[in-house]
Parts: structure tokens; sequence; C-alpha cells
């Protein structure tokens, strides 16, 4: 961990009393994600209701500039573009890959439709999931059984899951190689402790990749 990501999960700490109560696991999730990315792999990502748009706003997050305008990396060739190549080696961003598995909303219907709308994260974690990838899985209960199963058909493909609950943890909590457990039972505080965890996540991973 780089000097300037180990202040930035100092200051979360003294800013919300919580974090440090469960810094561990988020050291975790964290460490298991940087060394996902740097192999090349990608962050899978799952929720119902607010928790999918938890998933949209950790995907934001990542795939582009969060705290810092990200340079792109070995992008030169764009030059040989001439004038559009230079705006756009100006003015991309470099990312991270995550993918939002309640986005696809045609899929999802289909999944619902022709199949059980319990399966729609599962079903597309076999689809777009390789070894070495990871599977983050938000649920304030722990108990959503489309994330669960999701985290089953994760674990059989060799894809790491971390867990993003409330502090019970639930039936995903046990599937997990780390689970975040917002030290709540009650819903709204969970996601508000949600927000907190995964901008920490963010902005440290972001950390990891571009500070120069």
């Amino acid at each position: 961990m780089k000097a300037g990501t180990k202040q930035i999960f100092d200051t979360y700490c003294n800013k919300y009393d919580f974090i440090d109560t469960i810094k561990g696991s988020i050291i975790t999730a964290f460490e298991c994600l940087v060394d996902s990315f740097l192999n090349g792999n990608k962050l899978l990502v799952c929720g119902n209701g607010g928790s999918c748009s938890d998933a949209d706003h950790i995907a934001g997050e990542l795939m582009k500039g969060f705290l810092r305008k990200r340079q792109l990396k070995n992008a030169d060739a764009l030059l040989d573009f001439g004038e559009e190549g230079e705006y756009l080696l100006k003015n991309l961003q470099g990312g991270l890959p995550v993918v939002n598995l309640g986005a696809n909303m045609s899929l999802v219907t289909a999944v619902m439709n022709d199949m059980d709308g319990k399966l729609i994260f599962a079903q597309q974690v076999y689809a777009l999931g390789k070894k070495g990838d990871v599977l983050l899985g938000i649920s304030t209960s722990g108990n959503s059984l489309d994330v669960l199963y999701a985290g089953m058909a994760a674990k059989i493909m060799g894809i790491k899951v971390i867990g993003l609950t409330g502090q019970q943890g639930g039936k995903i909590a046990g599937l997990t190689e780390c689970a975040m457990m917002a030290p709540s039972n009650c819903t709204p505080d969970i996601q508000n402790m949600h927000t907190v965890i995964y901008h920490l996540l963010c902005a440290a991973i972001e950390n990891e990749f571009w500070d120069i």
C-alpha cells in the first residue's frame, strides 16, 4: 500500500468512527481488488434496489477519474490519428473494468421472464466471469437470494467474492473472501455507511494506480 493510500485510510478512520471498526475487512477487499486489476481482471458488482444504484455508483467512480484526473498510459499511438487522436489522448482518462450486473435491463428482464428472477446475477457471472475476477455482492441483509446465487456461481469459477452487508452478514458473508459489514441493522443507516465504505475503496484503489 502506497503512503498516500494509507493516508486515505487514516483520513476516513478519523472522519467516520465506524470505519475503524471494520478497517481490516476493507483493507482485505482493497488488496483483493488491486491484485485482480493488476492481473488484467475485472470487477462484477450486483445488488437490488438502492444497492443496484450503489453498484452503478461504484462503476462510475472506478471507470473514470474519481478524485484525480487519470492520465492515459501507453496510448501515444492515438497521435497517429492526427488532431482527433490528439484530442482523445488529452481528454480520455484511465479506467478500471467494472460491470454492474443490474444495468442490462434487456438481459435482466429476459432472465426474469424465461428463467427465474433469482438467477439474474448468477447467469451473468457464469457468462461474463473468468478466474481471477472479483464479485462484489451488496446486500443490506446479507441474504438476498439473487446475490447469494451469484456468489455460488462465482465460487465454482475461481472468482473471489467480496460482501458489502449489514452487521449480521447473512448467508452471503459465509461465501466471501471478506465481508465488509456495516455496523447497523437499520437499512437506511447501512446504505449510508455503504456509500462511505465504497468511496474509501474507490479512492484508495485510484491512488494505487494513478499516484505518480
